[in-house]
Parts: structure tokens; C-alpha cells; sequence
């Protein structure tokens, strides 16, 4: 378990990552959460995914907090690992199901149906860097397990 929470705190590159990780995401969530940004709020959303989308309840639930808690998560870095895998894991399933088909580019010149897969590929390899590195620098996670960084 300690394990989960090691990092190294003088990686600057994890706290970059978490830092675009968590803006990008964080929004999201918090249009589906809270109804900022133009979204529908948890009632709305739940109700959405759960009639429309077909999702279970607890799914549905899991998307809102993944996209919401788990990125503030990842912004102050506790529990990184746990909360960047909660976010590999949504955004791969949201890409493969929904946006595989529609090729790699999104679709801001008009010529395709949908989005494609190149802002998850990205968010993806910001998630997956974060899964191997942990919290790094200005993270809870090193504040929780300190770690002798000098040794080897």
C-alpha cells in the first residue's frame, strides 16, 4: 500500500503532468458533478447516462466521480496512481467505444462524423506517466511517504 504513495518529490515532470492531466479533465467532471460550465449537474447526468447512455447507475456514478474527484486527486496529487489508473481506465473504454471509428483526428474541420482519438491518446499518456511516476513534486503523495531521493 505505501508503495501506491511513493514518488519522487524532485520529478518536476509528474507535477506537470498531474497539473495538465487534472485541467483538462476537472472541468468535465465538474460540468457532470456540479453543473458548471454549461453541464446538466449529477441529477442530470445520472439521468442521462443511466437512460440514454444505458449505463448502470453505478457506472454512471463511477464516470462522474472519476471525472471529478479523481482529477482533483490527481491536481494535489494524493493518490496518484489510484486516481490516474481511475482515469486511464474511463477514458480508454470512452475511446475505444465511442470515438475508435471516427479515425485519429478530431473533427474541427467538418469532413467526419465525430471526434477521433488524438486528445485521448494524449490525455491517456499523461494518465499512464503518472501511473509509473506517481505525484512527484508538490504532491501529497510525497508529503505522505517521504523518500530519500540522494540514495542509490
Amino acid at each position: 500500500m505505501k508503495n501506491l504513495f511513493k514518488t519522487n518529490n524532485e520529478n518536476w515532470s509528474a507535477l506537470i503532468a498531474r497539473l495538465a492531466l487534472a485541467l483538462v479533465v476537472f472541468p468535465h467532471g465538474a460540468q457532470k458533478l456540479f453543473g458548471w460550465f454549461g453541464g446538466n449537474g449529477f441529477e442530470g447526468t445520472m439521468g442521462f447516462l443511466t437512460t440514454q447512455g444505458g449505463l448502470p447507475w453505478i457506472v454512471a456514478l463511477f464516470v462522474i466521480l472519476i471525472e471529478s474527484i479523481a482529477a482533483l486527486m490527481v491536481f494535489f496529487g494524493f493518490a496518484t496512481r489510484v486516481a490516474a489508473l481511475g482515469i486511464f481506465g474511463l477514458f480508454s473504454i470512452i475511446a475505444v467505444q465511442y470515438h475508435s471509428a471516427n479515425g485519429f483526428f478530431m473533427n474541427w474541420f467538418g469532413n467526419q462524423k465525430g471526434e477521433g482519438l488524438e486528445y485521448f491518446i494524449i490525455l491517456l499518456g499523461l494518465a499512464l506517466t503518472l501511473i509509473i511516476t506517481g505525484g512527484g513534486k508538490a504532491s501529497a503523495d510525497a508529503a505522505l511517504v517521504p523518500v530519500n531521493n540522494n540514495a542509490n
